[in-house]
């Protein structure tokens, strides 16, 4: 993928955020910019942890493991980027958005996913 094409995913990461933000109660993002951050840092913890512990533990996976995984990423990464708050209620409500969400509008949060489908 070209350069273009990985902001243009970042982009559309960051809004989905924002809609998650504005949906999900007990998870606030606080503009673009953070939202834009928030992916980032979403999409490298992602990345740390599926190099640790392998694609079963992936946050991009489905199932109840990706699901989980994915839940405490949300969580972590509100101590990483300023401006976004999130609580363990939030960040399980958020994880399950962000999911139905990317089941229609394709993110670097389930790159991977994509990927391994076809």
């Amino acid at each position: 993928m070209s350069f273009l094409g990985h902001v243009v995913r970042f982009v559309v990461s960051a809004i989905v955020l924002m809609l998650v933000g504005f949906i999900v109660p007990q998870f606030s993002v606080g503009g673009f910019w953070s939202a834009l951050i928030l992916a980032l840092v979403i999409a490298l913890l992602g990345w740390v942890v599926e190099a640790i512990f392998g694609k079963r533990v992936t946050p991009f996976g489905r199932g109840i493991v990706g699901f989980i995984a994915s839940v405490i990423v949300i969580y972590v990464a509100q101590f990483i980027v300023s401006g976004v708050a999130v609580t363990w209620l939030g960040a399980i409500l958020a994880a399950l958005v962000i999911g139905i969400i990317d089941l229609f509008i394709p993110t670097p949060f389930d790159a991977g996913r994509s990927k391994e489908a076809h």
